[in-house]
């Protein structure tokens, strides 16, 4: 798993990468065991012989001398078929759900910001409960940092960071520059028509590189706020050229396993055009950088209605997606909890995503949501909950089944193959993989009653009634 936004799941030729057909001690002593390899190896003889624990633990073993492309197995001479509980249990292996430290601080609209007691005052208790969210979902080991709120005095404030992993356990994760709360952004960062203040905004990504590089974090993370509100204020063109060249330095100065990852909105804070506004702005921009670039995908990003999952098919097939911000929406960016609208927005996304294992290796999954009205630390193990169950959810799909219904246009059998994964019910297995991996069955009762959000409240409300300017 990569330390820094990386993608949730198993790396090719990892222990863990070899063992995903999902046998266990209770699976059948196979027939026998085809496995097809990257490279050559040598045979194991009789395989009637191996038992499904055994093969498993072989394949371990040798995981650093052959690189697993998939493992068949054949029971009774048909091939072994993974229960439902198997197919769950897999996912939620490989699932990790990146979680912003913007979101444990107080925030709020342009019209105001609500106070929480229990709301982070500082970058330790960020981490904090991070790491108490961690604990209780087993699904979010890295935290994204937000440069100007987190490392308000750039590549300086490094060391503290490296000691807030070491004492929660929690790694940093994507790192996200700020280009829209400086004052000299008024007119644009990156875009802006003084070579001056583009240059302010272009040291400030190569900062965040190097803040990434030194943290061991993977993933740069740029939402470019740029844009105008009036039409004739701006030249378009002329902009375009800056993006790319802003986009070009920092690609230059990636280390050779780092990523820069391109957000686009189609609005706000700009009114009239937004410099990075879809897509496939995201795309040609990426394509542009270089081949560390990707696009990054926020649900909340989208007009009305827009077909999200399309997008993503078109982003997995041209190998460009990178990685998501997920959240909720009603009407734009609204940042609601993962589900809270649309579940089944959420469960047709992962469904693209699993029918692409290899594009799914590259994407980072990450969350990205300001809970204004919820608790700060309730919503977000409720958000990686809610996650979980439709990840779970998305697995259960019998993609041979569908991809045959597809090719013979066979639509309303097509359709309900996919709805009947949607209202499985996969809360039972999806408990039993929690005390399977020695976790809480029901995270949010857990937070409730452990104590911890008491004592946060106690240490920090006298903090939190003080108001602050800072977003986050």
């Amino acid at each position: 798993m990569n330390t820094g936004g990386g993608r949730p799941g198993i790396s090719p030729g990892s222990g863990r990468g070899l063992v995903q057909p999902g046998l266990n001690n209770r699976s059948p002593s196979p027939d026998r065991v085809r496995l097809q390899t990257a490279t050559p190896i040598q045979s194991l003889g009789d395989q009637r012989q191996f038992s499904a624990v055994a093969l498993t633990a072989w394949a371990q073993e040798s995981h650093t001398q052959l690189q697993c492309v998939s493992i068949e197995v054949v029971f009774q001479g048909r091939n072994y078929v993974k229960t439902a509980e198997e197919k769950i249990t897999e996912a939620l292996d490989g699932l990790a759900i990146e979680i912003p430290s913007w979101g444990f601080a107080n925030t709020g609209t342009r019209f105001g910001k609500y106070v929480q007691a229990e709301a982070a005052t500082s970058i330790e208790e960020k981490f904090a409960d991070a790491a108490q969210v961690h604990a209780l979902t087993g699904a979010s080991p890295t935290l994204a940092l937000h440069v100007l709120w987190d490392l308000p005095h750039g590549v300086s404030d490094v060391p503290l960071i490296q000691d807030l992993q070491k004492k929660y356990g929690i790694r940093a994760g994507s790192i996200n520059p700020n280009l829209f709360q400086r004052q000299e952004y008024k007119y644009g960062s990156i875009c802006n028509p003084s070579a001056e203040i583009r240059k302010i905004a272009v040291d400030h990504l190569l900062d965040s590189v190097e803040i990434a590089r030194r943290l061991d974090s993977q993933d740069v993370s740029l939402w470019i706020a740029d844009g105008s509100n009036y039409p004739g204020t701006q030249n378009i063109p002329r902009r375009i050229g800056y993006l790319m060249e802003a986009m070009a330095a920092t690609h230059a100065r990636l280390g050779p396993k780092q990523r820069m990852l391109i957000e686009y909105k189609p609005f706000e804070p700009a009114f009239y055009h937004t410099d990075v506004a879809d897509w496939g702005m995201a795309l040609l921009l990426a394509r542009h950088a270089g081949p560390k670039a990707f696009v990054l995908v926020d649900t909340g990003h989208h007009y009305q209605s827009q077909n999200i999952e399309q997008i993503v098919a078109w982003l997995l097939r041209e190998r460009a997606l990178g990685g998501f911000h997920f959240n909720d929406r009603r009407y734009a960016d609204d940042d609601l909890t993962i589900g809270s609208i649309d579940p089944y927005q959420v469960f047709r996304i992962f469904h693209e995503l699993l029918g692409d294992a290899s594009g799914l290796q590259q994407t980072a999954f990450m969350i990205d949501q300001s809970h204004n009205l919820k608790g700060k630390l309730e919503a977000m193990v409720q958000t990686i909950c809610n996650a979980q169950e439709l990840f779970a959810k998305a697995a259960l799909i019998d993609q041979e089944r569908l991809a045959g219904l597809q090719e013979e246009a066979r639509l309303v059998e097509a359709e309900e193959c996919l709805r009947s994964a949607f209202w499985a019910d996969v809360r039972p297995a999806v408990r039993a993989w929690r005390q399977s991996r020695g976790l809480p069955e029901d995270p949010l009762t857990a937070l409730r009653t452990c104590g911890y959000l008491e004592r946060i409240r106690k240490e920090r409300s006298e903090r939190n009634a003080v108001s602050v300017s800072s977003y986050a």
